[in-house]
């Protein structure tokens, strides 16, 4: 099955097209708004020319992407409310997710005009709470219903901590190599085009292609995961599950399935007993999953949702019950949640290489405006050999932490809280007015995108969203049994 064989319409191929244009938008803007951050320091140490730092950075950024996995792309996917993910193949989902790429892509090119280094990992994570705050006015469960909020935290967690890491680490580590390295050189300005010694040149070129290579691994994975969306949204028949989960993954989740109905078993309950109808639903698909590609459109959104409706439960069981679970039990509840989410939480390979080139492509273009602001704003003197190569160590480093726990981290904060860390520590004077523009877009960046994408959401969806919650797809919460697989 193809989506040029006649089983896709010309008009869905068409609205699928323009909401990929503008997925891929963002990740162009996003290119040309954050690799400033990696290549302002290699610029101003004069560590490599400007179209050298720009391209390799380009280059850099295209791999992240190909090789930086799906981690964070789900992270960002799982901020929605599971009943606009279940019902992200009707128009409010849709529109939920083109209100959030429109206000996030004004954001950045706004602040990218004022050459102000505003987070893109910000401004989506903004819109997509907007928009799920807009979704819960019309829900039915209460305002603030729409966003899931542990996850929330944790992203939020993420982000606060990051810049303060970066200032702080950047500042101690420029202190640190004051003491150990005694090359007054390394501390001062560099001198014309003089590049700087071979050694600390080779160092800034690393920490440049880390903090690239980091960047694509990061915040390319925040396009692919809405790029999903997308398409499953539009084309839920190719796209609603992964039909290449494999006999291993499936022999896997129908043990934890197993040990799972065992715990719920022992609680008993009404809403016990609805998760164990729909696990052994679930199963039922699972037991041959070489049959998954052969699940008929509907019984493939049908399994979807199912898991969807079912994941979210269970991690609202394992709260409640948390006082009589055991250790064991949780890790369980965990393991087979993760398991399960291996059937709709995978990524297109030609995704990952569409979203690495309009990054990769985004990288090479605009990224002066910001370059300046990093290099000659931020502080009152000229950046420093040993001031650049600290502060994008500590970037690449906080960056790809970011990486390995899943959590989006936010290039720009934390490379320009390195660089006003290292400004600081060297008692070089931080410029006032830059920093107070900066912090105020910072500020800014949430509650603005937030209001903007909700409005464009509410605007749009709004009867869209008011049909969902008369008859939502996934029934009450006491009764969430989906209807039977085909």
């Amino acid at each position: 099955m193809t989506l040029f064989d006649g089983s896709v319409e010309w008009g869905t191929l068409a609205l699928l097209f323009i909401c990929l244009a503008i997925a891929l938008s963002f990740e162009f803007v996003n290119g040309f708004h954050d690799t400033a951050n990696a290549v302002a320091t290699v610029i101003y140490t004069k560590s490599l020319k400007p179209w050298i730092a720009v391209i390799w950075s380009g280059s850099m950024n295209f791999l992240g992407v190909l090789l930086g996995g799906a981690a964070v792309a789900f992270s960002i996917v799982h901020l929605l409310p599971v009943d606009l993910l279940i019902n992200i193949g009707k128009k409010a989902g849709l529109l939920m997710v083109l209100s959030l790429l429109i206000t996030a892509i004004a954001w950045n090119f706004g602040t990218w005009y004022f050459g102000l280094p505003a987070s893109s990992s910000h401004a989506l994570i903004g819109s997509i709470l907007g928009v799920g705050l807009a979704s819960s006015l019309f829900s039915g469960h209460g305002f603030g219903s729409g966003v899931n909020w542990t996850k929330a935290q944790q992203v939020g967690l993420s982000l606060l901590i990051s810049p303060l890491v970066g200032f702080l680490v950047a500042g101690g580590l420029l202190l640190l190599s004051k003491e150990l390295l005694k090359n007054r050189s390394l501390y001062e300005e560099p001198k014309g085009d003089q590049p700087p010694p071979l050694w600390i040149r080779a160092i800034l070129f690393l920490t440049c292609t880390g903090v690239s290579f980091a960047h694509g691994s990061n915040d390319g994975q925040k396009g692919v995961g809405l790029i999903m969306l997308i398409l499953i949204g539009i084309l839920p028949t190719h796209y609603a599950i992964n039909t290449n989960f494999d006999a291993a993954e499936a022999g896997r989740a129908l043990a934890g399935v197993q040990q799972v109905q065992t715990i719920l078993a022992r609680s008993g309950g009404d809403e016990a007993r609805g998760v164990t109808e729909d696990l052994t639903r679930i199963r039922s698909a699972l037991t041959d999953a070489a049959g998954l590609k052969g699940l008929s459109p509907q019984a493939r959104i049908d399994l979807r949702n199912r898991v969807l409706s079912v994941d979210d439960r269970l991690g609202e069981y394992e709260k409640a019950r948390a006082a009589f679970l055991s250790p064991t039990d949780r890790d369980s509840l965990r393991q087979l949640r993760s398991q399960m989410r291996g059937v709709v939480d995978f990524v297109a390979p030609w995704v990952i290489v569409a979203v690495a080139i309009a990054l990769g492509i985004g990288t090479t273009v605009g990224w002066k405006r910001v370059v300046i602001t990093v290099g000659e704003k931020i502080g009152k003197a000229h950046l420093s050999y040993a001031q650049g190569a600290t502060a994008e160590l500590v970037a690449m480093t906080t960056i790809a932490a970011g990486d390995i726990f899943g959590l989006p981290v936010s290039t720009t904060h934390v490379l320009s809280s390195g660089v006003a860390g290292t400004m600081a520590a060297n008692s070089s004077g931080l410029q006032i007015r830059t920093i107070r523009n900066i912090a105020l877009a910072w500020a800014l960046t949430l509650p603005i995108t937030m209001l903007f994408a909700g409005a464009l959401f509410a605007g749009t969806a709004r009867g869209a969203l008011k049909e969902i919650g008369a008859t939502p797809t996934v029934p009450p919460r006491q009764e969430r049994v989906l209807p039977k697989l085909e």
